[in-house]
């Protein structure tokens, strides 16, 4: 028999706080039995069974098309039927789903039954931050650990919710969230091993770059807040959860745990944080589409608020000088990393509200405006390859290709940013800079990159950070755009 926490009942709420209190006391007790029973298995003790805790799940039932008329775009279920999602980290994810509850409650006037699932709680996913107490194992009681617990399983983790690929068995309920709590389990674990952060640190609006100069600055500017009394930042973390409060502010429990790494982890990443989470984190992706890729599938799982892509560029055209700035409102996609889950048939198209903050920031931060302003930046379609030397194929086959699709700008990672924000429902954009025109015999060369790099990346970055400040002011119920939206979509946003 599985050796299980006391039961605890299925109840219902209409309270979305009562509700979301009950998650809690669910997920609190799976948790401290999987711990309590790690703890002893490390010991040497044999336990009385296979060791199960499950998460718990949240459910409603509506018999009715009608809701609540709203202009947002999630927030309802699209017809009658019973609606379903597990739930996992409850002190992360608190303000988010009791928002949630309070959306689907406004919607529909139905309660919400809150209870345990017969989704286990791999044990891995048990372990508090920088808790590895599986290394005290020896090797055959470490191969015991299949046997006595959950170990994380890749079948309850797969993204056919976001896909649009599930088909639910029969009788089985409908999706409520694109994410299952083993799906956002495992990301949460890959965010701290790429990134070099816990994810309790990321906030709603994520900036990515690929090249380092950019990260350097933006330490800069995140050390000059936390120097400034008034800022409206209150910390600054770095790779190996290195935190640096706001002067003025006291140092939290905690905080003493960080330490910088030995080196940096493969995609760092680094936050200034608000309190109410809508600071910025970045992220330096590195090159390629397979790290874009890498990091957006996890970051989904946190429900950003918008992330935008900020790195330099190739220039097709021979009107663009280096240093001008391109707004991508269309992207060719050869990167190749998302065929199959989104095909390229699919359209990634630009959000009105991301394009109209990215043209202003540029406007405020330059002094720019008018035909001024359509000089240094020009809106067209993006290329993105997973070819970092497609110049050198054999009779120019890319090149007709971005002509024919009138591409303005190539790079390798923002196509793949900007689809996987729509696979995920994630408000995107694209800002570029372009580094070199290599069509033109305009390559990149060190003293030339040097010059380039002083001239634009704090300029850039600043035309970043006032494009959230935008996106910020305008309300984030507008970000989350019906365009990201299917016709049979999940109730969470």
């Amino acid at each position: 028999m599985p050796y299980t926490p006391d039961s605890i009942a299925t109840r219902s709420f209409t309270d979305p706080d009562a509700a979301m209190a009950q998650v809690r006391t669910i997920y609190d007790a799976s948790l401290a039995h999987l711990r309590g029973a790690m703890q002893r298995f490390v010991a040497g003790e044999d336990l009385p069974g296979h060791v199960r805790a499950c998460y718990p799940f949240v459910r409603i039932h509506t018999e009715t098309v009608l809701r609540a008329d709203s202009a947002l775009a999630y927030g309802f279920v699209e017809g009658p039927g019973t609606y379903e999602t597990t739930i996992t980290r409850p002190d992360l994810f608190s303000r988010y789903l009791t928002e949630q509850f309070r959306l689907l409650r406004r919607s529909h006037g139905v309660e919400m039954e809150v209870g345990v699932s017969t989704q286990p709680i791999p044990v891995h996913f048990s372990f508090v931050e920088n808790d590895h107490i599986e290394g005290n194992l020896t090797p055959a009681r470490r191969m015991m650990m299949r046997d006595v617990f959950d170990l994380p399983d890749l079948a309850a983790m797969d993204d056919g919710i976001a896909n649009g690929t599930q088909r639910p068995q029969p009788g089985a309920a409908l999706p409520l969230s694109l994410f299952t709590a083993p799906r956002i389990d495992y990301s949460l674990h890959r965010l701290r091993h790429y990134t070099g952060t816990a994810p309790e640190w990321f906030q709603n609006f994520v900036l990515f770059t690929n090249y380092q100069f950019y990260i350097d600055e933006f330490v800069r500017l995140g050390h000059a807040e936390m120097a400034n009394e008034d800022s409206e930042y209150i910390a600054f973390i770095e790779p190996g959860n290195v935190v640096t409060r706001r002067r003025g502010l006291p140092a939290k429990a905690g905080d003493e745990l960080g330490a910088a790494p030995p080196r940096l982890p493969q995609m760092p990443g680094y936050h200034l944080v608000r309190a109410d989470h809508g600071g910025i984190s970045m992220v330096n992706i590195g090159v390629g589409p397979s790290n874009a890729k890498t990091i957006t599938d996890h970051i989904a799982v946190l429900r950003p608020h918008a992330w935008l892509m900020l790195g330099h560029c190739a220039g097709l055209r021979n009107s663009q000088q280096l240093g001008d700035y391109v707004l991508a409102h269309g992207y060719v996609r050869e990167d190749h990393v998302l065929d199959e889950e989104l095909p390229l048939w699919v359209p990634i198209p630009a959000l009105a509200e991301i394009q109209l903050a990215l043209e202003k920031a540029v406007a405020d931060v330059t002094g720019l405006e008018g035909a001024a302003l359509k000089r240094v930046m020009r809106t067209g379609t993006v290329a993105s390859t997973d070819n970092r030397n497609w110049e050198l194929l054999p009779e120019n086959e890319p090149q007709r290709r971005f002509s024919q699709s009138r591409a303005v700008a190539l790079d390798m990672e923002s196509a793949t940013i900007a689809a996987n924000g729509f696979r995920f429902r994630v408000p995107y954009g694209t800002l570029l800079c372009v580094s070199d025109k290599p069509l033109h015999g305009e390559i990149k060369l060190p003293g030339m990159a040097n010059h380039f790099y002083r001239e634009r990346v704090d300029q850039h970055l600043r035309i970043g950070m006032r494009a959230i400040d935008i996106l910020r002011d305008g309300g984030i119920d507008r970000l989350h755009s019906r365009k990201l939206r299917s016709f049979a979509e999940v109730a969470f946003q």
